[in-house]
């Protein structure tokens, strides 16, 4: 995978849908602007890119695809996704925060059968993450999460297909550098604190 040299910094929140990533990042995004640092958010799959619109389809139940071939769509997203904004952004010094990337893609792609290995080599060319963080919730407690939201469950949001998946998240700090587990159970302040103590210590945050 690729390292990022340019002036800005790349953060990457992944884990099982209803683990509480969005939150956080808006935690993050609030304490680095009030640090005087611009930072812009995103999120994957994109809603702009053809195969980004293609991928909402498969996970909103509306078309099949086999696993491999949603695999490709993710990675066509992704790259549009770093060339058009990511990396911009970065060369300009600012920080990107990303609500999923390919951490994420590894550990549902795999949960469909398809090999780690392989997917990590299809990523191969983007950018490893300054900093990733994956933060581990419990699936019962993931789908208590959803159900309370009100929304319709997408692809992935159902409890063995979510147990699945947490045991390909829970390697993957050891196939990409700079990833860190951090326990999501706790309240959402506890888990901020840990995130921030991790961005602060690493870039030397005032």
């Amino acid at each position: 995978m690729i390292k990022n040299t340019y002036p800005g910094k790349f953060i990457v929140f992944d884990s099982l849908d209803g683990s509480g990533q969005s939150t956080q990042i808006s935690l993050l995004r609030d304490f680095l602007i009030g640090r005087g640092i611009e930072v812009i958010t995103t999120k994957e799959p994109t809603k702009d890119s053809e195969a980004g619109k293609k991928i909402r389809e498969v996970l909103d139940k509306k078309v099949k695809l086999e696993p491999a071939e949603l695999q490709g769509l993710f990675a066509q997203d992704r790259k549009e996704h770093l060339d058009n904004l990511v990396t911009p952004a970065l060369r300009e010094g600012k920080w990107v925060i990303t609500d999923r990337y390919f951490l994420s893609t590894f550990a549902y792609g795999a949960s469909d059968g398809l090999d780690l290995d392989a997917l990590i080599d299809m990523n191969e060319n983007f950018y490893e993450p300054d900093q990733g963080f994956i933060l581990k919730v419990r699936p019962e407690v993931c789908i208590d999460r959803i159900d309370k939201r009100g929304t319709a469950k997408t692809l992935f949001e159902k409890a063995e297909k979510l147990a699945k998946v947490w045991k390909t998240y829970e390697i993957l700090p050891t196939k990409v550098n700079n990833v860190t587990i951090i326990d999501g159970e706790k309240s959402i302040p506890e888990v901020f604190e840990e995130v921030k103590n991790i961005i602060v210590n690493k870039f030397n945050i005032q």
